[in-house]
């Protein structure tokens, strides 16, 4: 009670607590911020079709009556993730695949496979491409455009960097013998298609992409969409002619997409991939190279530490072991193979553009 204040005044006063504070709003509104968010349990899993300017279509119950394509916009807690074909998402809020409705994808399950690639091989900020893929198929054409035998390499690097396997297809070969092209790779352990223009050899192909997610890459121009929709005839790939003064291809397909193989030995993914004229390998973690042969990766315990492994390198064990004949007639075919996708990395090579 102040000095000033009559007797009277005492029964006016009254008792204050907590209770009678008022607090001020938030400005982004009434409700007070969290950082716990719900856990979404009747969220759907479902797998990523492609990606169309924020919008995600994704696949829902896969191969049974209830399958059902759906439209998906990322939640706000995602907004510093990526979302990219092949990826498998858990959605919620309209999941029934009406026109107009929209789904929310609320999380990301565990990726198995990642394949990247940077602008360049200095540039360590990596560009995603697809996700969950189990094979690689690398496109190039015989002739017309020429094939180049640095990108297929990066095409190959960037496989056994990811954990894929590759495939190779030598489209035109109508125009041009591949036999010289193919022998750059004698040392590499994988299967390989030859295809003509007017005859592909689409059985097997097929055959091979059954029961895997397989993400097709290639030059502009190689033929890539020419064979998807061989492959898939719904695809409608937009198809593209080579420059007959450049020799060089135009861009055709402009996004990536998973397409859906249907044979009667069973069902594949393709996953068509716009076409580029080069592969930035800035992200590529170098011993993931030498993992995938494992022949040279178990000798290669024996170097001392930091070998490199080029020809140049000093008491390297698989060279010595090359040159014992420890590893048979194809040893020394197998050891070019690895210098030269090693030799990428190389100082020299890393001013390169990765246009060559």
């Amino acid at each position: 009670m102040s000095w000033w204040a009559g007797a009277d005044d005492d029964d006016d006063e009254q008792e204050l607590d907590e209770t009678a504070v008022r607090v001020r709003p938030n400005r982004k509104g009434n409700r007070p911020r969290t950082k716990t968010r719900p856990e979404h349990s009747d969220a759907l899993t479902g797998r990523v079709l492609g990606v169309d300017r924020g919008r995600y279509t994704v696949l829902l119950d896969e191969n049974t009556p209830e399958e059902r394509q759906v439209t998906s916009a990322r939640a706000s807690e995602l907004r510093k993730k990526a979302v990219v074909t092949g990826d498998r998402v858990d959605i919620v809020g309209d999941t029934s695949g009406a026109e107009g409705s929209l789904s929310r994808i609320v999380r990301i399950q565990p990726r198995v496979t990642l394949l990247r690639r940077s602008a360049d091989d200095t540039d360590a900020v990596e560009r995603v491409i697809v996700a969950n893929a189990d094979q690689m198929l690398i496109v190039v054409a015989a002739a017309n455009p020429e094939p180049r035998i640095r990108l297929v390499d990066r095409y190959l690097v960037a496989a056994y960097d990811a954990g894929i396997t590759p495939i190779l297809c030598v489209t035109k070969t109508d125009l041009a013998d591949p036999s010289e092209f193919l022998a750059n790779f004698a040392g590499l352990d994988f299967q390989v298609f030859t295809s003509r223009t007017d005859e592909m050899p689409l059985e097997s192909i097929s055959a091979s992409l059954v029961g895997h997610d397989t993400v097709f890459v290639g030059h502009s121009g190689v033929g890539k969409s020419t064979l998807v929709n061989a492959l898939v005839p719904d695809a409608q790939r937009a198809v593209g002619v080579v420059n007959t003064v450049t020799g060089r291809g135009r861009h055709t397909s402009s996004s990536t997409v998973s397409l859906r193989l249907q044979t009667d030995a069973g069902r594949g993914w393709v996953i068509d991939t716009p076409g580029v004229r080069s592969f930035g390998l800035g992200h590529i973690n170098t011993e993931n190279i030498l993992k995938a042969f494992t022949d040279l990766a178990t000798i290669a315990e024996e170097c001392p530490r930091g070998c490199t492994h080029l020809p140049d390198a000093p008491d390297c064990a698989i060279i010595e072991a090359v040159e014992a004949g420890r590893l048979g007639d194809t040893g020394a075919a197998r050891l070019d193979s690895l210098q030269r996708l090693l030799g990428t990395f190389a100082p020299s090579n890393r001013a390169v553009s990765t246009e060559r």
